[in-house]
């Protein structure tokens, strides 16, 4: 798909950061369009024009996940690729839960940031997410000790590590060497990929 045939929201109540996230993806051939608001969205974007959406998940009035969640009630089927701030996981684990591509942390590493809409792009050209087979997945999860296994189930519904060693009665230094390790048995980047294995 052509960059010119679809469009990119910008949906950020950060002047500052929407318009660098607006100027690399001008910089990269797409063609953003920012908004400052969920509600500055929802009264100006084209519903006809396939589009996918950068979206910020913490904004004053109505939040990224509420706009999420909108527009899939609405049957309006964007692709969204979501920015969280750190302390965010639980609602970004939400987003992915109710159908995000992705989401990424602020300030965000350009490559992760230009994967992500990568993908938001083959989405909206009908080609789906490669999904890994569930026998595969099995095959990955039989490598994981049983406390990286307890570490795994509560990274995926959005625990922060100091919650993770609060209920598992061990230091937060275990639980970011549990995270390496589940990363590197679950062959997957990071968190995102790891929920993405459980939808």
């Amino acid at each position: 798909m052509a960059s010119k045939d679809f469009r990119i929201y910008v949906v950020e109540d950060n002047s500052s950061v929407r318009r660098s996230l607006c100027a690399l993806m001008t910089a990269h051939g797409y063609n953003p369009s920012p908004f400052a608001s969920a509600e500055d969205f929802l009264e100006g974007y084209d519903p006809d024009m396939p589009a996918c959406m950068l979206l910020d998940i913490k904004m004053p009035g109505i939040s990224g996940l509420q706009l999420q969640e909108l527009l899939n009630n609405q049957g309006v089927a964007i692709p969204i690729v979501v920015l969280t701030g750190h302390g965010d996981v639980p609602a970004a684990v939400q987003a992915m839960k109710n159908g995000a591509i992705d989401f990424v942390e602020k300030p965000p590493d350009q490559k992760v940031l230009l994967a992500a809409i990568k993908a938001a792009v083959e989405r909206l050209g009908n080609k789906p997410l490669a999904r890994i087979p569930q026998a595969e997945v099995k095959r990955r999860l039989a490598r994981l000790t049983t406390r990286e296994r307890e570490v795994l189930d509560h990274l995926v519904q959005g625990k922060i590590n100091k919650q993770i060693a609060d209920d598992l009665g061990i230091s937060q230094r275990t639980v970011e060497v549990h995270r390496a390790r589940i990363r590197e048995k679950m062959e997957a980047r990071g968190l995102a990929d790891l929920i993405r294995l459980f939808n």
